[in-house]
């Protein structure tokens, strides 16, 4: 048998790693003919991802993880600047380590090298790729309509040569159905010091791919897949649902909590509670979660809330946000006591565990991708809430180009002006409303999620194909 060996290069932050593992676990459970060799770049912020990587090493044995050394962290300046340009120079600066590492560690087991799966942050390693005479394949950590807008961005530029403004008009992008308000745009489309122009050159690395993999699955997304159909661009692979059903790897700490939580779920009755859990990074001020807990409680449904506490530095979107340890001193009076017999409050939430929860009836999301094909699998129907990234065009995507999320707030970003109790509540009634157009779409969705990664399915398909033209990719890189 064959063998061959794909080096993993996957952005350092938990949303990007969880989506590229589980399609380097979908891969290696396709074929057993592949290895992986995981390339570990360390953060230089406050996540701690040792215990991830620690259950990714013992997940799989054909999955090896290779810690890279640690380059000079950037100037404390930069961290309130653009996270996109940050994280893109962090990354370009391991661009000798990576080489180093493929050569002494990787080629040198005489398995040959299929190819570099970089992460949509990791495009420069294409770079590396070009030097070693490796393919290369870009892991779209996104849905597939934010990769037309990428891949849009350098022609726009090309035309126009400036980032974005506020008051633009609507945008024609090829892989949205409706032309893109400037209200939804990513913020880095607005960033003159670097965020901007690093995406651009981002969506001008991913052409020079030789594929390009997304989380996604072409019912979802059939208007975005047909507009890659032009000249210039890779063949785009369907390989979602990505989604580790497992749910994360818990601390003895996150296990209690778990364990309360779905204790406390398990008495609720089928598609009563709302859920609002906004990701990793999401928080808010003590007077919008004020105005939460006012909406929640006026809306008389019950609900299961994680709440963060936004951080010191809110203006920096990779600050870390807390865990509230005193929830009286930022809730309304009364409001815990008021609430006990329908309400429960948590820190940190399983929340694939949760959204397959027959008590979930509906989810309060940032719209973070992985997030929404999460709530798509469980058919569980999304109330939009944005914070910052892509979230908005995800948002609007979802509400406008497919119909399959109740608008709450499609332009919030974080920091951003007050979210009053009446929208929230309004948003939370509609959710749990059992006859919604919505949750009926949602519920077909999740039949199709689940239908295209099984045999015979399009992702699957997909996939499959892909596997191919990664085995026929057995090569000796040029520098040995």
């Amino acid at each position: 048998m064959r063998r061959s060996e794909l080096v993993f290069i996957p952005t350092p932050g938990v949303g990007h790693l969880v989506s590229i593992i589980e399609f380097a676990k979908t891969l290696l459970d396709r074929d057993d003919r592949l290895s992986i060799t995981v390339l570990v770049i360390k953060p230089p912020f406050a996540h701690n991802l040792d215990s991830l990587f620690q259950s990714i090493a013992a997940s799989h044995t054909r999955i090896k993880c290779i810690h890279l050394p640690q380059v000079d962290p950037p100037p404390e300046e930069l961290l309130l600047g653009s996270v996109e340009k940050l994280v893109t120079d962090i990354i370009d600066s391991h661009k000798a380590h990576v080489k180093e590492a493929i050569l002494s560690s990787v080629v040198s087991n005489s398995i040959p090298l299929a190819g570099l799966v970089v992460d949509m942050f990791c495009t420069g390693m294409i770079d590396v790729a070009h030097e070693l005479g490796v393919p290369s394949y870009v892991f779209f950590t996104c849905n597939a309509a934010f990769l037309g807008f990428m891949l849009y961005l350098p022609t726009r530029h090309d035309q126009l040569g400036v980032e974005f403004t506020e008051s633009d008009p609507e945008s024609v992008v090829p892989s949205y159905v409706n032309p893109v308000p400037s209200s939804v745009l990513p913020g880095f489309a607005f960033h003159k010091e670097g965020g901007y122009i690093s995406m651009v050159n981002h969506g001008r690395k991913c052409k020079e791919a030789k594929g390009i993999i997304v989380n996604t699955f072409p019912e979802l997304e059939s208007h975005a897949f047909s507009s890659f159909l032009d000249d210039g661009i890779p063949p785009v692979y369907a390989a979602g649902p990505l989604i580790n059903l497992k749910g994360q790897t818990n601390s003895e700490a996150n296990q209690a909590e778990h364990d309360k939580i779905r204790k406390w779920l398990d008495v609720q009755p089928p598609s009563s509670v709302v859920f609002l859990c906004f990701g990793s990074m999401g928080s808010f001020g003590a007077l919008q979660l004020k105005e939460t807990a006012l909406a929640l409680e006026r809306s008389g449904h019950r609900f299961l809330w994680s709440v963060r506490l936004a951080s010191p530095l809110g203006a920096n979107e990779i600050a870390t946000p807390s865990d509230s340890q005193n929830l009286e001193e930022v809730l309304p009076t009364g409001f815990l006591e008021r609430t006990r017999e329908i309400g429960m409050i948590c820190g940190w939430a399983p929340q694939v565990e949760v959204l397959a929860h027959k008590a979930i009836g509906g989810f309060v999301s940032h719209c973070g991708w992985n997030s929404i094909v999460e709530s798509l699998w469980h058919g569980v129907p999304i109330a939009v809430w944005p914070m910052y990234a892509e979230q908005q065009i995800n948002a609007f995507q979802m509400v406008r180009d497919l119909g399959l999320a109740v608008e709450l707030k499609l332009d919030y970003r974080r920091g951003g002006e007050l979210v009053v109790a009446e929208d929230i509540e309004k948003a939370v009634k509609c959710l749990i409303d059992g006859e919604s157009e919505v949750r009926k779409k949602v519920k077909e969705m999740s039949g199709k999620s689940r239908n295209a990664v099984v045999n015979g399915g399009s992702s699957y398909a997909s996939l499959g194909q892909l596997i191919e033209i990664m085995l026929g990719n057995n090569v000796v890189p040029t520098e040995l």
